[in-house]
């Protein structure tokens, strides 16, 4: 998890998993629409391949990045640890800002 989440930390990695949340994309579709360069990009995506954030198929020359939706289970599974944490102080402020109004 550690991995995942220092991976998604970096801004433009973390552009490109939000860019990929729209559907697959190639390379060139990511430098182009992030205008950075073509070997940082490159460089991005081999860190979030390496900790299976992102998929890569072949097609002819293009490289085509997709998010790998297991990661995002487990980031979600992991996350849903927490609910019951600040449901609890939700429900803390809450009876605070009801006492307050009163």
């Amino acid at each position: 998890m550690i991995q995942t989440l220092t991976a998604l930390a970096e801004p433009n990695r973390l552009a490109i998993v939000e860019l990929l949340r729209d559907g697959p994309r190639s390379v060139g579709d990511i430098v182009d629409a992030l205008a950075l360069s073509q070997p940082l990009v490159s460089k991005h995506l081999k860190v979030l391949s390496d900790v299976a954030i992102v998929d890569r198929r072949v097609d002819g020359k293009r490289r085509i990045y997709a998010l790998d939706q297991r990661r995002f289970a487990e980031l979600d599974r992991w996350l849903d640890t927490f609910a019951e944490l600040w449901a609890a102080r939700l429900d803390r402020l809450q009876a605070h800002l009801d006492a307050t109004r009163a």
